[in-house]
């Protein structure tokens, strides 16, 4: 793969996608809503306008060998149900427009990057890649829609389709609850966490970005979903205390009931952010690991760190 187009490029997780693919030797384009400067490792960039917006494309795909598609509109907790036709315009319909596009343009492969929301919001035993679609909101809905939507164009047009659905993302540039956590063991504040006892799937930015670049490159990997996460699947009492480790702080942990927690979130309007903190979500990544050879190059304890001294340099 020679050139390939980079949607959210200059966002969280496409930067350092875009970082490892110009390491990776690639030609690296990125499609930008409006015109803006990006980093060294963009040689190209096109102002496409929104996608989401059928815009013109062809300037975009031009010589282009394959298409990562890292743009989407987030989830947003609490967010109107007004939005729920925004997901769908840019999360679903956006992705059918590039993809059609990208296949009209002879682009030989398309990445999506999507979301462990397509299977759900829990998990106790963790989800498999042929596990049966569950959102529960507007963004996993509109992700799912999203993928259905490729394989549909590669049916019928013979592009190379894969997707890769992420758990949560941390890594420089986090924001939303990660940050907060962050925040809140920085300033040292007692955490009334001790008493949960679960299990999360994370995946630093610099994991994502590698299994990024190795489905992009892997014949193989055409036509299948593939799980990411670090490998090492943790409980928010041990994220608590490796955030702590890595940050030079103590941890003060409070032994509060999950019960208390639920209630007191309900009442204060934060019942979501605690289902968060209390639940389980994980996921499986052996076939993954298996079948393209991969293991995360990034442990845990590297993430945070790095995580770590990009938030140290906003203080």
């Amino acid at each position: 793969m020679t050139r390939v187009l980079v949607t959210g490029a200059t966002g969280f997780v496409g930067t350092a996608l875009c970082e490892l693919l110009a390491q990776a030797g690639c030609i690296v384009r990125a499609a930008l809503r409006s015109d803006r400067p990006v980093p060294s490792c963009i040689a190209e960039k096109v102002v496409t306008g929104d996608i989401a917006a059928r815009a013109d494309l062809a300037a975009a795909l031009d010589r282009v060998d394959a298409v990562i598609h890292a743009a989407a509109r987030t989830h947003v907790l609490h967010d109107s149900p007004v939005n729920t036709e925004l997901y769908m315009q840019i999360n679903a319909r956006g992705t059918q427009h590039l993809a059609e596009a990208a296949a009209q343009a002879g682009v030989r492969r398309f990445v999506y990057l999507s979301s462990i929301k397509v299977n759900g919001e829990e998990s106790n035993r963790g989800y498999r890649p042929d596990d049966g679609p569950c959102p529960r909101n507007a963004y996993g809905m509109s992700k799912w829609l999203g993928e259905r939507h490729l394989q549909e164009v590669a049916a019928r047009t013979g592009i190379e389709a894969a997707i890769v659905r992420s758990p949560l993302v941390y890594g420089a540039g986090v924001g939303a609850n990660f940050l907060r956590l962050m925040h809140w063991v920085d300033r040292g504040w007692p955490l009334p966490f001790r008493s949960i006892h679960n299990r999360r799937s994370l995946v630093s930015v610099w994991n994502l970005g590698d299994l990024l670049v190795r489905v992009l490159m892997r014949p193989a990997a055409s036509g299948r979903v593939w799980f990411v996460s670090d490998g090492d699947d943790l409980s928010t009492v041990d994220l608590i205390q490796r955030l702590g480790t890595a940050m030079g702080r103590p941890v003060r942990l409070l032994p509060v009931p999950v019960g208390a927690l639920r209630a007191a979130a309900a009442v204060t309007g934060k019942a979501a952010v605690i289902e968060r903190l209390c639940g389980s979500l994980f996921v499986d990544i052996t076939q993954t690991q298996r079948d393209l050879d991969w293991t995360p190059p990034l442990s845990v304890a590297a993430g945070l760190a790095r995580t770590v001294g990009w938030y140290s340099r906003l203080r």
